[in-house]
């Protein structure tokens, strides 16, 4: 049965009676406040009533809904039970929908929301106010289908008995009876549409300008419709937002649009049963990623929702993303749009318990899970399954030479550890040091070209202040590679060991406001990044050093002929090029196949460095990171903690002190890695404490520059490891070697040490 049956059947007066209510003179004690003088009017012929004391008023329909204190759909359902009849079914055409209303009156009210809507669109370019509260907001109104009331909509031209009608009808419109006139629903708000599965505009949601100390939200009564639209049917990955301004916010991030749908949530308990139909019709939906704000309610809700959701597919993927600040808006308005993109990659997955059931272990079970059991597989197994091998770092070595880096076995593999360690919270850093023309920039660009190309930066130079003019979170999980670290000025160089040693830097800067006055400000820059740079002198970067490996190039002969040799065999075509285009993007996609994980290492109480080591501090700290490093690239081969945490093997600790004993033997030689090779063949070639050398005979020997042998000896001049032995400066000046250590010896010594160590956690 129709409501206007319903209406045509059953008057005020049968109502009034069956509630046993008898007016005098049209007039009753209001049943819907106290009220001791009858203020109620009634018109039995309009069917209509009025209460002039506390405004309620309305129809036969309206008296069942407001005296019983039910629901709209209970009240027609009651007066079509008085009437004697049932109502009828939606596909009879009748009572249908959450509003109760026949198709003609759902499609009137579709076609006067979307004219509506039309208007408010239109009011947000004449709007100041509203420009300015988008703005505030960080949407662009330009980018978002976004409206603005200024409560006009109904005045001048616009004003006519159809529009009043059914503005009053829908809720747009309150009269209170008023000799002003109308009050308007949402008025100086900003309006978004709710759209039903046609993408047509059923409803609509307005979010004050006014008040922001306290959040106003408006819905249009008896509220339908989803925001921004029913997603694709062919949706994989849906991400569910709390708010209907967060997923505004998203919206304007076009990566994102490209690759996953989204949903807004009316508030912590707003997944309601419209969402959760809509999702379950997504056939191909693979993930679901909950983006709540972050806060204690929205933590509770994702927890609620995600078993609710699991329960309805346990196949589904279910994660969700941290937030950095209170939810997704005020973080698209504190950072650049990229960090979203970063924390989307970062979400984790939500684990319900019998998952956490399965992942209840410590550090001493051996039943535990490996890490790729608990992970959604790459697109392609093969990086994979390489990174399940054993012997994965001897493999991975050798792949790294067919890419194009010719011998420097241990020095390549350590810095392959330092330069992915970017996509850890804790990266680590190098510094390439080596003679002019050592190939020492050749080793870390190609390095460099190993990782993912849209996470490396390279730079010639850096100037002063450039590091401070960053975005936010532009330097996050990079890899910035610095050609010449000697062409670094000192605020240059300051700045690199801030960003490396605290990963933030902080600025007091002058900006225009709005007014184009200046105004000091506060600039951030958080530099979670790894690097890797070339120098010639290392001793001249003490306090960057100190903070990064150091990793000597081999300027060996035999190192030079290997050079020659695979230079030699390139031009003569029998190594082909191709070859090392797939090394290089396998290695690409095994790097891209790695997934953060946090490490705990059981061991790291019962370790120790030589006493001989400069700077034992922090060397201790970065011999624990490439330790750790070496279990994040054994992932896939490692047990976890009960909260997720990769652990550490012995075998992990013998292979990382393998990799970074030279570095470690640098730290504690007072000389750097090209001089201490240039040493060790001086000493070679004087033989004993009473030959006497000049430069000249050592330039010829040794094939060195006469500038980089004049660098050398004034080093070993000043570290009283050589002395003046006579001679004159146009004639030749003559040397001796006065310091005659034993380097071997230490190498040996600190060997001995590391490896005893090990030999003892073994036993245990």
């Amino acid at each position: 049965m129709e409501i206007q049956q319903i209406k045509q059947n059953l008057t005020l007066a049968q109502i009034l009676q069956h509630y046993g209510l008898k007016p005098k003179n049209n007039m009753l004690n209001c049943p819907f406040h106290e009220d001791k003088t009858a203020s109620l009017q009634v018109n039995l012929t309009k069917n209509f009533y009025k209460c002039h004391a506390c405004g309620a008023k309305g129809d036969q329909i309206q008296w069942v809904q407001d005296y019983e204190k039910i629901t709209k759909r209970e009240a027609i359902l009651k007066c079509a039970e008085m009437v004697g009849s049932r109502p009828l079914t939606p596909e009879g055409g009748t009572i249908i929908g959450v509003e109760n209303k026949t198709e003609i009156d759902i499609n009137d009210k579709i076609l006067f929301l979307e004219k509506l809507f039309t208007t408010f669109k239109k009011s947000v370019y004449n709007s100041k106010p509203a420009q300015d509260y988008l703005q505030s907001r960080n949407l662009d109104f330009k980018k978002i289908v976004v409206g603005y009331n200024g409560g006009q909509f109904h005045h001048g031209t616009r004003k006519e008995e159809t529009l009043i009608k059914q503005a009053l009808e829908y809720g747009l419109l309150i009269d209170n009876n008023l000799k002003e006139g109308y009050n308007v629903f949402g008025k100086y708000g900003i309006v978004f549409p709710l759209k039903n599965r046609e993408n047509e505009i059923v409803s609509l949601y307005f979010r004050s300008t006014l008040d922001k100390q306290n959040s106003k939200h408006f819905y249009l009564k008896n509220r339908n419709g989803l925001y921004p639209n029913y997603p694709n049917p062919n949706t994989k990955k849906l991400i569910l937002t709390e708010s209907i301004i967060d997923a505004a916010s998203l919206l304007q991030i076009d990566e994102i649009n490209k690759n996953y749908s989204i949903l807004a949530c009316y508030g912590t308990n707003g997944l309601n049963e419209e969402i959760q139909k809509a999702i379950l019709e997504l056939t191909e939906l693979e993930e679901i990623i909950f983006c709540f704000d972050n806060d204690d309610a929205g933590k509770e809700a994702v927890k609620k929702y995600a078993n609710q959701l699991r329960i309805t597919n346990e196949k589904l993927r279910i994660t969700e993303i941290e937030l950095p600040n209170k939810d997704i808006n005020e973080t698209l308005q504190l950072h650049e749009n990229e960090i979203f993109i970063e924390l989307l990659e970062q979400r984790t997955p939500i684990l319900f318990s019998n998952e956490n059931e399965k992942m209840n272990f410590s550090i001493e079970s051996k039943t535990t899970k490996k890490p790729d059991e608990l992970k959604p597989k790459a697109n392609s197994q093969e990086p994979i399954t390489f990174l399940k091998t054993k012997d994965l770092l001897k493999r991975l070595n050798e792949l790294i030479g067919k890419s194009g880096i010719v011998g420097e076995e241990n020095s390549r593999l350590l810095l392959f550890l330092i330069i992915i360690s970017y996509m850890n919270k804790s990266p680590i850093h190098g510094i390439v040091q080596g003679s002019s023309g050592s190939g020492k920039t050749h080793i870390i660009g190609s390095l460099a070209d190993l990782m993912p190309g849209e996470d490396v930066l390279r730079f010639t130079r850096i100037t002063e202040s450039s590091l401070y003019n960053w975005g936010e979170f532009d330097l996050f999980r990079k890899i910035i590679i610095i050609e010449d670290l000697d062409g670094l000025k000192e605020e240059a160089l300051y700045a690199l060991r801030e960003l490396i040693s605290n990963q933030f830097l902080s600025s007091s800067v002058s900006m225009k406001d709005k007014k184009g006055n200046n105004k000091s400000t506060r600039k951030e820059v958080k530099g979670q990044f790894s690097s890797l740079s070339a120098t010639t002198k290392g001793e001249t970067y003490e306090d960057n050093m100190s903070r990064s490996f150091l990793i000597a190039v081999d300027e060996s002969k035999e190192q030079t002929q290997r050079i020659i040799t695979h230079q030699n065999k390139r031009n003569a075509g029998e190594i082909d090029p191709k070859e090392k285009q797939i090394a290089v993007q396998f290695i690409q996609q095994i790097v891209r196949s790695l997934k953060y994980y946090e490490v705990v290492n059981p061991y790291a109480t019962k370790l120790q460095l030589p006493e001989k080591v400069h700077k034992i501090r922090r060397l201790n700290e970065m011999y624990q990171a490439v330790i750790k490093q070496v279990t994040f690239i054994n992932q896939y081969q490692r047990d976890q903690t009960a909260d997720g945490k990769l652990i550490t093997t012995i075998e992990d600790i013998e292979q990382a002190t393998e990799i970074l004993f030279e570095s470690i033997v640098l730290k504690v030689d007072e000389l750097d890695g090209s001089l201490r090779q240039f040493f060790e063949r001086l000493k070679k070639y004087v033989k004993d404490k009473e030959n006497i050398f000049t430069q000249r005979e050592i330039r010829q020997e040794m094939n060195i520059s006469k500038t980089q042998l004049q660098r050398f000896i004034n080093n070993l001049l000043e570290l009283e490891y050589i002395k003046y032995k006579g001679g004159f400066s146009n004639k030749g000046l003559k040397y001796q070697v006065d310091y005659w250590d034993n380097y071997s010896k230490i190498r040996i010594e600190i060997k001995d040490f590391l490896m005893k160590q090990i030999e003892n956690l073994k036993q245990v």
